[in-house]
């Protein structure tokens, strides 16, 4: 039997999937697309990307069944991975949709970048974590401050402080990624982020390993 952790890629049509399931691929692990609940038999984690808002993201999950799969899927605490709107989508509501409800596995809200700043939004680029945890199962040996490449004009606000493993300052300092349990999430794009991202998916998949 193959000692490679398969993980289930939830495919609703997000547009970085080919890219995200590459480099997972890259990073040491099997890939499946998840289209249903029986996908993910056999699956040592769930993997939540996305592009574009958070409330068409929102819809596309229910409308295929898979929302209530994620959901279910976190309740049991096994292992997830979001990614942008797959970290978004964790919390209660978003300015972006107002109306639209999250998964609320974690509270907190989704907001977006202060306009009065004259930022240029969206935030997109290469940009410094600072981890508050940096034994974190995803940053481990990372480096001090390493640099991940982003494209977002939302952030999430946590109200539990203690989730926040790195945080990133963009006009303001905004939470770049979340633990809890057995769920991580990433405001960032690891898929897109070379060599550091690489690195960070192989730190999640061998903590699959263990």
């Amino acid at each position: 039997m193959s000692n490679t952790p398969l993980l289930g890629l939830v495919d609703y049509g997000s547009g970085n999937l080919r890219s995200v399931q590459r480099a997972i691929e890259h990073s040491g692990a099997d890939c499946i697309h998840v289209l249903n609940a029986a996908d993910t038999v056999g699956c040592s984690a769930l993997v939540v990307p996305g592009v574009g808002s958070f409330g068409d993201c929102a819809r596309q999950l229910r409308e295929a069944g898979l929302w209530e799969v994620i959901k279910g899927w976190i309740a049991e605490d096994r292992p997830y991975l979001g990614i942008c709107l797959g970290y978004q989508l964790l919390f209660d509501s978003s300015e972006e949709s107002p109306g639209v409800e999250g998964l609320g596995v974690l509270k907190g809200r989704v907001v977006h970048f202060p306009k009065e700043q004259s930022l240029k939004i969206p935030h997109m680029g290469w940009n410094q974590l600072h981890l508050r945890n940096p034994s974190d199962r995803l940053m481990t040996a990372l480096g001090e401050n390493p640099d991940f490449y982003f494209v977002h004009s939302y952030y999430p606000v946590p109200e539990d402080p203690s989730v926040i493993t790195s945080t990133c300052s963009y006009g303001v300092d905004f939470a770049a990624s979340v633990t809890k349990g057995n769920l991580s999430a990433v405001q960032f794009h690891p898929e897109k982020s070379q060599t550091i991202g690489l690195a960070m998916l192989r730190n999640f998949i061998s903590s699959l390993k263990g």
